[in-house]
């Protein structure tokens, strides 16, 4: 399997807007508020690739998986970690996890971080199997209930 490759220019937007549309369908009726993937367009993405980090991994010239990424003060932040179907339990997710790993440490960071909503605990348990800890909750604007669970890795 191809390792991520950084995406900053030229891609198929339209491709990557679709994997991450299908990856996320499973979890419509799960979640509430709906997610903000249906405000993401293929524009948006190519703006976030310009400015951030944006990892994806091929079969052939398709995208099967992806994740974003976003430097903050204390943490690299990941957002949008998908995987086709199709290529689930083949091992990509840690393949991106290992990538985000790197990433960190060359700006510096010792912590990654990411959020997870509160209904997909079997995505808390993935994340968990790859070191993340909870470490907090938030709730969508608008709510009175928390929505998303904050999970942290420590890199050492």
């Amino acid at each position: 399997m191809n390792q991520p490759v950084r995406i900053t220019e030229r891609y198929s937007w339209t491709a990557l807007h679709q994997l991450l549309h299908d990856s996320f369908a499973y979890m419509e009726a799960r979640i509430n508020p709906p997610s903000s993937l249906h405000r993401l367009t293929p524009e948006a993405i190519e703006a976030f690739a310009a400015t951030r980090y944006l990892y994806v991994i091929e079969a052939g010239s398709t995208p099967i998986a992806c994740m974003f990424a976003t430097d903050k003060d204390e943490f690299l932040y990941l957002g949008k970690i998908a995987v086709s179907a199709e290529y689930r339990d083949r091992g990509l997710a840690g393949v991106l996890m290992t990538q985000a790993e790197e990433t960190a440490r060359d700006l510096g960071f010792n912590r990654l971080r990411l959020e997870s909503r509160i209904e997909l605990t079997e995505v808390h348990a993935t994340f968990a199997s790859f070191g993340f800890t909870k470490v907090g909750e938030t709730a969508h604007p608008g709510y009175d209930r928390p929505t998303s669970i904050i999970m942290e890795k420590v890199l050492t």
